[in-house]
């Protein structure tokens, strides 16, 4: 090869490299709009078992989801943020029977793209200005979530914002570092987290208990997995449970019911 055609072959191989990496890119893109696309829906069995429940009331206030008790007025209300890529929808199921126990309104609400970390202070609206038939009878909120819905909340919580809040309730989940709430000594907190959780693992929140209050109450369900938190089937790289939904579903409302009560 002539000194004259090494510019010519360098031009090529540059040309060629971009493409790869435009193709690269392209193909990043894609599959990010694909699961994106494709979050876990709630399973429609438990989704019909909720609505069914002649103790409690499920109603929609723009793409929030409300579960209220149907015949007692709420004095504690809980803002509870979705898991990433779950639908709001799927911990409906989940809060119905807690509702009916504590006698408590939750609104699990809508997220940009089902993602939490898009909208860390969408419980700011919502203790602003809640639906008329929830605003008299509710004194104290909390706010929580599940997995990264939980840190989420607590991030926001962090920030001291004008709402007034009493607690935090975290499923499988943990504080943000920059949060600063272990050094808050008003809030009521309560982390449950799942023994056979493979994504928030028991080790994951036990590392980060330092950056809750000391006197959070820190739970343990046996046997309990990452999406049983939730109705939404299984999830990618969680371990599988060792007991039955049925039976996590008690434990946790047991927890959440005297945490809300005591």
């Amino acid at each position: 090869m002539s000194s004259a055609d090494a510019p010519s072959r360098v031009r090529r191989w540059v040309r060629r490299g971009l493409t790869v990496l435009a193709v690269v890119l392209v193909a990043a893109v894609v599959a990010v709009a694909i699961w994106l696309a494709t979050p876990y829906e709630v399973e429609a069995s438990a989704w019909d078992e909720a609505l069914a429940r002649d103790d409690v009331e499920v109603t929609e206030h723009d793409g929030d989801w409300w579960v209220r008790p149907a015949e007692a007025d709420a004095e504690v209300g809980v803002v509870f943020y979705p898991g990433a890529r779950v639908r709001p929808e799927a911990y409906v199921p989940t809060w119905a029977p807690i509702v009916a126990d504590a006698g408590a309104v939750v609104v699990i609400p809508e997220m940009p793209l089902n993602l939490a970390v898009l909208a860390r202070d969408r419980a700011e609206a919502i203790l602003a200005e809640p639906p008329a038939e929830h605003a008299e009878a509710l004194g104290r909120w909390h706010v929580g979530g599940h997995s990264m819905g939980g840190a989420m909340a607590a991030s926001w919580l962090g920030e001291e914002p004008a709402a007034d809040v009493d607690g935090l309730i975290l499923w499988a989940s943990f504080s943000t570092g920059g949060a600063g709430l272990e050094e808050r000594d008003d809030l009521e907190v309560l982390s449950v987290a799942g023994a056979r959780d493979g994504l928030a693992t028991p080790a994951d929140i036990g590392e980060r208990r330092d950056l809750l209050p000391a006197d959070a109450e820190m739970a343990m369900v046996e046997g309990m997995n990452h999406a049983q938190f939730g109705r939404y089937g299984d999830q990618w790289r969680d371990l599988p449970p060792e007991i039955t939904d049925a039976e996590a579903q008690r434990a946790l409302t047991e927890l959440v019911v005297d945490h809300l009560e005591g």
